[in-house]
């Protein structure tokens, strides 16, 4: 059954995972994903018929391995697949879209080669709704555009200044390079508020160290 609502009483509360090291879905996000091995293939060929739904999660390098793979963190992000395509070597081309954070209640038996878990979303009910309070844009776009310039991305400003807030910091919180835990730390804050500061801070101290590394390596 394909769902058609986002309601909390219509999600799932058990699902497939996908664990990813550092990639972030976020509620309201989309998260492109090219999917070849044979058990995300099935595991998306099973979703596709179960309301396209799918958990998103990274693994946790300081929780030990468990039979079904590597340690998880304990929050993800549920997403829904949004489009899908085949490619002609049998890949899968899918965005999700975020949905609503979770936390693992418990892990399930594996499905076909893939992990699934039952989850409680009680902790993020404020997910379904969005939330744009207190976001310091054009704090947050001055330190994106020196973080930019110090590390030598490009960027599309026209598009960047047509986000609204809370698109604005779920993009760039998923597109910045940072490392798994800082996205994990991205993606546990508690709401959008808390989140634009963390991504001021990662991106003030991502052009700092980069400075600090650029100059180290002129004066070597």
């Amino acid at each position: 059954m394909v769902m058609t609502s986002t309601r909390a009483d219509a999600l799932p509360t058990e699902f497939a995972v996908f664990p990813l090291p550092g990639a972030l879905l976020l509620p309201g996000g989309k998260l492109p994903l090219n999917i070849f091995e044979p058990r995300y293939l099935s595991m998306i060929e099973d979703s596709l018929g179960q309301g396209r739904i799918i958990g998103m999660i990274q693994p946790d390098a300081l929780r030990p391995a468990t039979p079904t793979g590597p340690g998880l963190y304990r929050v993800g992000c549920l997403g829904r697949i949004t489009s899908f395509s085949e490619t002609d070597d049998g890949c899968l081309l899918v965005t999700l879209t975020g949905l609503t954070r979770f936390s693992i209640s418990v892990e399930l038996e594996m499905q076909r080669g893939y992990r699934r878990i039952r989850a409680d979303f009680s902790r993020f009910a404020g997910d379904l709704h969005g939330d744009t309070e207190g976001v310091e844009r054009e704090t947050l776009l001055d330190a994106l555009r020196t973080y930019f310039s110090v590390r030598g991305f490009e960027a599309n400003w026209d598009a960047i200044d047509e986000m609204p807030d809370s698109m604005l910091v779920s993009t760039l919180a998923m597109v910045c390079p940072f490392e798994a835990a800082e996205k994990q730390a991205l993606l546990e804050a508690p709401n959008t508020q808390e989140r634009s500061k963390a991504l001021l801070a990662l991106l003030r101290m991502g052009a700092h160290d980069s400075d600090d590394g650029d100059a180290g390596r002129a004066l070597s």
